[in-house]
């Protein structure tokens, strides 16, 4: 497996499987989704031999692939994970073959669907492994067509049109998009003014260590990309987008954008914003971590008082997002290791919740919970992911959010004290919105009407089995994943400490 090209065949395999799905006939409705469920079982192989092959006590960028593509732009193929990126990888893989018996129930031109659905996981995939800009933009933008598509087709409309839902995430992510595009452009244009310009994600750095991004330049730029990847992320207050395109997408859609997109956000903002242009990240960590605070709170709250079980869970992923936000900002090792370790236990606890969201919808036909009620009687494996996803969204120790989230009240404590102890306060919220969905859905007296509700069984399992395992089993052994994300933090440590020790910018004000 030396020089096998691992990255490029796990990026490859959604492709591949999209295209082979083109051939098949939309009557072939059983195979279109075996093939769709060997396609992802094939990646999901690839990457899980990656993450026992990478080397811990080596760490740095493994598995590298480049090759020049547009020279006379600077372009090149260039692929590679670390510890930050290669769980991210886990991540996407895990959700999107989950994803895949989530929707096995859709009849509605499943062709169509599951072409998508595959296209989708191939962008978010890429973005996650490449190592030059021009490349992620590329994969980002694979990446907003499918969805605004299968939320238009097959999307819900209750609380809010698919139509309203498809068009605000799509206006949202390009907004994203378009601050990422002038900050990507900014740098390329300036960080080697007088050479062959590059978006090589390690050159731009290099260009900084060389003193070639002023000061001024690194804040200004920084904020563009924080705007960019603050509203993937759902930053407050640019985060309304987020439920209301929960709402209207079909549960695969949910569960990738909780599960994974709003991820690339927040990688975005270590990988591009804080390691390319660290005094910018440095300014605005401040200001980040006010916000968060924002999140936390004004999120969780708004959760409490909400009836569709989607817009809950919708609120609570912007909640959770703010400890990732707060672990980035306070710029320490502890903290950073805190926010990629929650991008990944959120991930994972969202994906589930929405599977489970999406087989009470099917069966009851509603996601309002006045309407629900005791379903833990004729859905006692339903109400089991609703369990284990729920208490990990609580923090209990055990489950894969707990280490996570202590990590970044450790990290923030040192450097923001005060808006720490505020979103240590949001476990309060937390607490009150999961218990109130798990007792209002699952318990009480068994309600007649849904006696003809029929459990998950057979490949319906799939996501409960795949999801809660890694639930449990990265929870009972967290080292298997913080370890991998520290391998991934600790070159950086140094890195921190210098930003730490720099002369305090006009940001340090407001600490």
């Amino acid at each position: 497996m030396d020089h096998f090209p691992l990255l490029t065949a796990i990026m490859l395999a959604p492709i591949i499987g999209a295209l082979f799905l083109s051939f098949l006939p939309r009557e072939a409705d059983k195979i279109i989704k075996m093939v769709s469920a060997l396609t992802m079982m094939v990646a999901l192989g690839l990457v899980i031999y990656a993450y026992e092959m990478y080397d811990f006590n080596l760490g740095g960028m493994q598995f590298v692939e480049s090759r020049a593509w547009i020279q006379d732009l600077g372009v090149s193929f260039i692929l590679g994970v670390d510890g930050i990126s290669l769980p991210m990888l886990l991540l996407t893989v895990l959700i999107g073959f989950s994803t895949v018996f989530a929707s096995w129930n859709i009849t509605k031109r499943s062709k169509e669907f599951f072409i998508l659905l595959l296209i989708l996981l191939a962008g978010v995939t890429g973005t996650f492994i490449t190592q030059d800009l021009f490349i992620f933009l590329l994969f980002y933008e694979m990446v907003v067509i499918p969805i605004y598509i299968m939320v238009l087709i097959w999307g819900s409309s209750k609380r809010v049109s698919k139509e309203y839902s498809g068009m605000k995430l799509t206006i949202y992510l390009l907004l994203g998009s378009a601050f990422m595009l002038v900050g990507i452009i900014d740098l390329y244009l300036n960080a080697y003014p007088s050479g062959m310009r590059t978006f090589s994600m390690t050159a731009l750095a290099q260009a900084n260590q060389l003193g070639n991004l002023s000061e001024g330049f690194q804040i200004f730029t920084f904020f563009l990309l924080m705007i960019g990847f603050g509203s993937l992320l759902s930053m407050w207050p640019l985060h309304s987008w987020s439920p209301d395109g929960y709402a209207g997408a079909p549960t695969a859609v949910s569960m990738i954008h909780a599960g994974v997109l709003k991820k690339i956000g927040g990688y975005g903002l270590i990988r591009i914003g804080l390691l390319i242009l660290p005094l910018g990240a440095k300014f605005w960590a401040p200001w980040i971590a006010l916000l968060a605070v924002c999140n936390v709170l004004y999120a969780g709250f708004i959760a409490l008082v909400q009836k569709d079980l989607k817009y809950v869970i919708g609120y609570s992923s912007v909640s959770h997002m703010g400890y990732v936000l707060i672990g980035f900002a306070a710029l320490n090792g502890t903290g950073m290791n805190g926010a990629i370790g929650n991008m990944f236990a959120h991930g994972i606890m969202s994906a589930l919740f929405f599977a489970m969201i999406g087989y009470v919808y099917e069966k009851t036909h509603t996601r309002y919970i006045p309407d629900l009620g005791g379903l833990a009687h004729q859905m006692p494996r339903v109400a089991t992911g609703f369990m284990l996803a729920g208490m990990a969204s609580l923090g209990l120790p055990g489950l894969i959010g707990f280490i996570p989230e202590f990590t970044i009240f450790v990290g923030a404590f040192r450097e923001y004290p005060v808006y720490a102890l505020l979103a240590i306060s949001g476990i309060i919220f937390t607490a009150l919105y999961i218990l109130r969905v798990l007792a209002n859905v699952l318990f009480g007296p068994r309600r007649t009407e849904f006696d003809g509700c029929a459990d998950a069984r057979g490949v319906e399992l799939v996501p409960l089995i795949v999801l809660g395992s890694v639930l449990v089993v990265f929870g009972v052994f967290p080292q298997m994943l913080m370890g991998m994300v520290n391998s991934g933090v600790e070159p950086m440590v140094p890195f921190l400490t210098k930003l730490h020790a720099a002369p305090a910018l006009l940001g340090g004000l407001f600490r």
